[in-house]
């Protein structure tokens, strides 16, 4: 029977991109005994191509040792491990190639990929940590010097039947169970959160103009690329965003594309999640509408239930659009970090308020507006939290988490001012 080892690989980058390293460690499956170890300094590269050149060291640490081994990858990126595994597709030109090296070690068969919270890759991300600092310094990681395996030896190596114990209680306590009487709420962990983007400016911005999925569907202009790029970077410096979902709608799209092709991620388009059609008042400007269409405009202010003239959806229909989407898509990865354009998204919040925790970033217009209705049962179906509450909360007051991507009216209550472009 062919040898078991467990490779857990982990990189870093301070700045994403910045200063960068990996870190990678070979064990034993039965005792836990660190066998061999790997890390580097690789200059400036960002998180993605530092985990995956981890992965590729463990790999070839863990052939050095057995060259006809059945190795268990564990990471904590998500991204890796699904796009390692084959569920999803590559894109980014940075790690094509390390993706294709890294299959190229073992016989593909012979290599399994397991996700595993940052929490049990203290290991790997200690190996990081100093390849990482040794870089600032001008040297590069020595073996002599690392003191990874003692700071994660503290806890004796457990055996396999204590193992199969830990999981087995850890099954128990996934199963199913009756919720608490009152008002309290089980503790569900880490809290994920949505940070809601707002997409960039198109013409019609400046011109406060009604944009919604009856109009022209514009895209974004020179401003709005611009705006789109900066927060793009912005992103890129949290170092967690795991996934990028979007709005149909071309600005939406072009915003999410920047954000996802700094980060080597995809979009993924979500129907639900499209603007507000406005009818009859598409392309106007509000004293355009008021002079037009007086009454159906006072109507429309008073009550969310209203429709704008012509056959638009009212913010209540909005709503409801809004609040079944996180039934047909895929639930927050707790740990791992999100964005979207005019949309919601999953992800691992970077921020003071947050840190360590799942978070998401979402460019909603027409959805803002439906999490502004209904924001709340939102964020208790999707089972997020505290933090999540916070920034969507500030979102909807008009004080967006990212000031890069900001609207001039659709952060706002629909009664305090009209949607604009």
């Amino acid at each position: 029977m062919a040898r078991t080892l467990i490779v857990e690989a982990d990189g870093g980058s301070r700045g994403n991109p910045g200063p960068a390293g990996y870190g990678a460690v070979v064990l034993d499956p039965e005792t836990g005994e660190a066998l061999a170890e790997a890390a580097e300094f690789i200059g400036t590269a960002t998180n993605n191509v530092a985990e995956y050149k981890g992965l590729v060291a463990g790999l070839r640490a863990a052939h050095a040792l057995d060259p006809q081994a059945c190795v268990r990858v564990r990471m904590d990126s998500k991204l890796v491990v699904e796009q390692m595994s084959g569920r999803w597709k590559i894109k980014h030109p940075d790690m094509k190639p390390l993706a294709a090296e890294a299959r190229s070690v073992f016989p593909p068969d012979r290599v399994t990929y397991e996700w595993i919270p940052r929490a049990q890759n203290k290991h790997a991300d200690r190996l990081a940590n100093e390849a990482m600092d040794a870089g600032k310094i001008g040297k590069q990681w020595e073996p002599r010097d690392s003191r990874a395996a003692l700071a994660t030896a503290s806890a004796p190596a457990r055996s396999a039947a204590a193992r199969a114990a830990d999981e087995a209680a850890e099954a128990a306590d996934a199963a199913p169970s009756a919720p608490p009487a009152g008002w309290g709420a089980p503790d569900l962990g880490p809290p994920a959160t949505f940070v809601l983007l707002r997409h960039g400016e198109t013409a019609l911005t400046p011109e406060k103009r009604f944009s919604g999925s009856g109009g022209t569907d514009p895209e974004l202009s020179a401003a709005g690329r611009r705006q789109a790029e900066a927060t793009a970077a912005a992103l890129a410096a949290r170092g967690t965003i795991q996934a990028v979902v979007s709005s149909p709608l071309r600005r939406c799209r072009e915003t999410a594309e920047a954000v996802a092709a700094r980060l080597g991620l995809e979009v993924r388009i979500e129907e639900g999640l499209r603007e507000t059609d406005f009818g009859a008042w598409e392309g106007l400007t509000f004293a355009e509408v008021r002079e037009r269409f007086p009454e159906d405009l006072d109507a429309w202010l008073g009550s969310a239930r209203v429709a704008p003239t012509g056959g638009g959806e009212s913010f209540a229909a909005v709503a409801r659009r809004v609040c079944r989407r996180p039934r047909q898509a895929p639930r927050p990865v707790r740990g791992q970090d999100g964005a979207a354009g005019h949309a919601c998204d999953t992800g691992q919040d970077a921020g003071p308020a947050g840190a360590g925790r799942p978070a998401g970033v979402a460019v909603p217009d027409g959805a803002l507006r439906g999490i502004a209705l209904r924001g709340r049962l939102l964020l208790r179906r999707q089972r997020l939290g505290a933090a999540a509450e916070r920034h969507l909360t500030s979102a909807v007051a008009g004080r967006p988490v990212c000031p890069h991507i900001c609207g001039s009216g659709a952060s706002r209550t629909p009664a305090a001012s009209p949607p604009y472009a």
